[in-house]
């Protein structure tokens, strides 16, 4: 190659491969638009050609992505200010207890609600997205999404509504898995690995931003692991793909149609609309969540037994805390150990520097997503740091003793179906594992569930709503709609004409009055 012939040539592309350096020779650098225009092309083309098509994608994910609507019933009065004078109504009426006693707030609450006699309750919605993972009809949202609704109503793409049952939730997550029923198997998309994506990669967010339903918006992957203070298991992906009120709970899309991320949050400008900084749970976070959820309706997380805080340059510092390569090590620090918990069997000791869990490098922050990731009874591997020596323990994982699942008890026994009460206009029925996540009940409530509550029945008129529970008919405990309705014969039988029923809703307990009339 003769030398003007070399020198009319630019050298570009270096890149290393196979431990050599190679140079491609190119001829001098024109513009995109320039080599478009040699060849008779336009800068419609060119740009058509330079920016990727979303199309045909969005018209095959479309279907599966569905709009949620959640509705719930508020006392018009709740937001009413409960000072030491708002428990009764106006008038010289005063209470015969001792100040502060329990009769006394017994009879200041039934007064005060006697005199809210008659107020309507208040029905509020609430719209959000979700997507359709299995073609039976299961649906993943966001916990918040569905948190505090007494009804859910899923609609497809294609207008279809359909009622939807809660399965499970996880507010920890901030997931929840849904279920509708439909005659003909509904469109579904596949979770795909999270792990795979890299910062830069295109992604697509669909959803209901504002309740315009099937938005389509597209940006890349801004960051991994982010921390943003939301919680225990922060691991979000930053997308600035457009994610606006709405949008929680649905999907974030690679380019292979595949769910990377379920969008979750955002951080907004003036009035909280997008800036291009959302956050989505990854995918791999959350399949085994889904699957719990699925399964059995609540989620249980392995349990170290230890208090710990992440380890800063400082404190390795101060330590002398190296990593293996000699750098300043990084991991979890233990503060305090749970007496009897897995760590204290395992010879964990207080100092001691979590740097690995199964070979993986964990910190402060990563540590608790990495433990929950295995359930309770399985044996895990750490690596720690004590006093200048790194050393390997074996785990048995335990379960959380704060996280409680729901009791064997809570089935529905076929002696106590559930009951309606026409004279007060309420369906009852026991409490139920699924009952309680649709209501969100502790796993320690006890009573008996408001199924459903009539219009303009004196249960209505007492702003007593779905959901609710009933522990107690005066001073007696139920549990049972038939122990109820034995209570409130008994009353009818000693010729009362009202009975007091301790309810509890959102805002906490409250005696309800009701009229008793005759059979």
């Amino acid at each position: 190659m003769s030398s003007s012939l070399l020198s009319s040539l630019a050298l570009i592309g270096f890149f290393s491969g196979a431990g050599q350096l190679y140079a491609q020779e190119v001829p001098p650098t024109k513009t995109a638009l320039e080599q478009v225009q040699l060849t008779g092309g336009s800068r419609a083309a060119h740009e058509a050609a330079m920016m990727p098509g979303f199309a045909d994608l969005v018209d095959r994910l479309l279907p599966a992505v569905v709009n949620i609507s959640v509705s719930s019933v508020i006392r018009t009065d709740e937001n009413e200010q409960d000072g030491p004078d708002a428990s009764a109504p106006a008038g010289p009426q005063m209470s015969p207890f001792p100040p502060g006693s329990p009769l006394q707030k017994f009879f200041h609450s039934y007064l005060k609600h006697r005199h809210s006699e008659g107020r309507p309750a208040r029905q509020v919605q609430a719209l959000g997205s979700g997507f359709i993972i299995d073609p039976s009809g299961v649906v993943v949202t966001n916990n918040h999404v569905i948190d505090n609704a007494q009804q859910v109503t899923v609609t497809l793409s294609d207008g279809a509504e359909f009622p939807a049952q809660i399965v499970g939730r996880d507010s920890k997550e901030d997931l929840a898995v849904l279920q509708v029923q439909a005659n003909h198997s509904l469109p579904s998309v596949p979770l795909g690995h999270s792990d795979q994506a890299r910062i830069g990669d295109w992604v697509l967010a669909i959803g209901n931003p504002f309740g315009l339903s099937g938005t389509v918006t597209a940006g890349i992957i801004s960051s991994r692991k982010r921390n943003v203070e939301h919680g225990l298991y922060d691991d979000f992906i930053q997308t600035d793909a457009a994610i606006n009120h709405g949008n929680s709970g649905g999907p974030l899309f690679n380019l292979k149609g595949e769910v990377i991320g379920i969008n979750t949050l955002i951080y907004g400008g003036s009035g909280g609309d997008s800036i291009g900084i959302g956050f989505a749970i990854p995918s791999d976070d959350a399949r085994g969540i889904i699957n719990q959820l699925q399964k059995n309706g609540y989620v249980r997380r392995g349990w170290l037994g230890v208090r710990y805080q992440d380890v800063p340059r400082n404190i390795a510092e101060d330590l002398d805390f190296h990593s293996e390569d000699g750098s300043w090590g990084k991991g979890a620090i233990l503060a305090e150990i749970s007496k009897d918990g897995p760590a204290e069997k395992a010879g964990l000791q207080v100092g001691d520097i979590l740097t690995s869990v199964e070979g993986q490098s964990i910190t402060g922050q990563t540590l608790p997503r990495l433990v929950a990731g295995y359930q309770p009874g399985e044996t895990i591997h750490l690596q720690l740091w004590r006093r200048g020596d790194y050393k390997t323990a074996t785990l048995v994982l335990a379960k959380n003793p704060d996280e409680k699942d729901p009791l064997p008890s809570d089935t529905h026994p076929p002696e106590h179906p559930v009951r309606t009460m026409l004279d007060i206009g309420m369906k009852l029925g026991v409490i139920t594992p699924s009952a309680r996540t649709q209501y969100s009940l502790s796993d320690s409530q006890r009573g008996v569930l408001v199924m459903r509550v009539y219009e303009g029945s004196l249960a209505a008129v007492r702003a007593i709503m779905e959901g609710n529970v009933i522990l107690q008919v005066g001073e007696q405990e139920v549990n049972t709609p038939d122990a109820l309705q034995a209570a409130l014969e008994r009353a009818r039988s000693m010729k009362k004409a009202d009975i007091l029923l301790l309810v509890q809703d959102k805002d906490g307990l409250r005696w309800v009055p009701v009229p008793l009339g005759r059979h």
